[in-house]
């Protein structure tokens, strides 16, 4: 025996198992599912957008039939703090989650240069890679001394450089370089970060590295060049030497060759004494060979 029972939907239920999908910099997309399966009708969801960090509120609507809605959420900003509230339009239970957008890229190329008195901070500009920054908000400059333990605001600036002074000899510093921070310091760009090494050289830690690796290729480089000449030279020597044997030989040759015989003849050196001794040395003869005399 068995009973089929259908439940009534009840549309006081809030969405199901909300979350978010993607995150990118301006966008998130936030995926749940309806209050109950199948649904037979259209069902409008409020999606409610509260901006942590401003303080703003934005509402959206979602109309679906399906038992899975995705939605996009879009015009945020970058490194952003935000609670997302999805409930049916007739203001039921609610579903919420927060999510936090990605904030803006480091600066690239971040180096230093040494002066007399001072250091000079040079990166590339970050609108060359983020349509999403202007270059009116500028950037913040932070340095963090290991030896004390302190980290300092340094300031902010619309340029691509900025001058450090003050630097004490035998302290050991980190700068970072990120796009200035809005609201109190709450949405802030990724900083970009460059070891210092002021042991009184003046020289930071990239360019002692650089400089080692220049200083390395500066005596590589001569000993392939000495090695690559020493063995053109021997192959030279070589291709000479054999050349010359090649010619001795070729002459040693042409000196013994008999037009007659169309060969040459060679002399062991052995055979060099009376020409009586080039005559074959009769031993005997044998009783079974006879003898023909001309």
């Amino acid at each position: 025996d068995y009973v089929v029972v259908k439940m009534i939907p009840d549309s006081r239920l809030p969405p199901r198992h909300l979350h978010a999908v993607r995150t990118g910099k301006t966008f998130a997309v936030v995926k749940w599912e309806s209050p109950y399966d199948s649904p037979d009708q259209d069902m409008l969801y409020a999606v409610a957008v509260k901006d942590l960090v401003r303080k703003t509120d934005k509402i959206y609507k979602v109309k679906s039939r399906n038992s899975t809605v995705e939605y996009t959420i879009k015009k945020l900003e970058p490194g952003g703090k935000y609670h997302v509230i999805v409930q049916l339009g007739n203001m039921s239970k609610e579903s919420s989650m927060k999510i936090n957008t990605v904030p803006l890229s480091a600066p690239d190329a971040l180096k230093i240069i040494t002066e007399n008195d001072h250091i000079l901070l040079f990166w590339k500009s970050l609108a060359l890679k983020e349509s999403n920054f202007n270059e009116s908000r500028g950037y913040e400059i932070h340095m963090f001394d290991s030896l004390m333990n302190i980290t300092a605001y340094l300031g902010n600036t619309t340029d691509n450089f900025f001058k450090v002074s003050n630097l004490k000899i035998g302290h050991n510093y980190s700068f970072t370089v990120q796009a200035r921070c809005l609201y109190g310091g709450q949405v802030c760009g990724e900083p970009a970060t460059l070891l210092y090494d002021e042991l009184g050289t003046g020289k930071d830690s990239s360019a002692s590295k650089s400089g080692r690796a220049t200083d390395v290729a500066a005596i590589v480089v001569p000993v392939l060049f000495l090695l690559l000449v020493t063995l053109g030279i021997g192959f030279v020597v070589l291709y000479m030497r054999h050349r010359r044997l090649q010619n001795s030989f070729t002459a040693f040759a042409n000196s013994h060759y008999s037009s007659r015989l169309g060969s040459a003849i060679f002399s062991s050196g052995d055979d060099l004494g009376d020409e009586d001794d080039e005559a074959p040395m009769i031993t005997g003869f044998s009783d079974d060979v006879p003898m023909v005399i001309a």
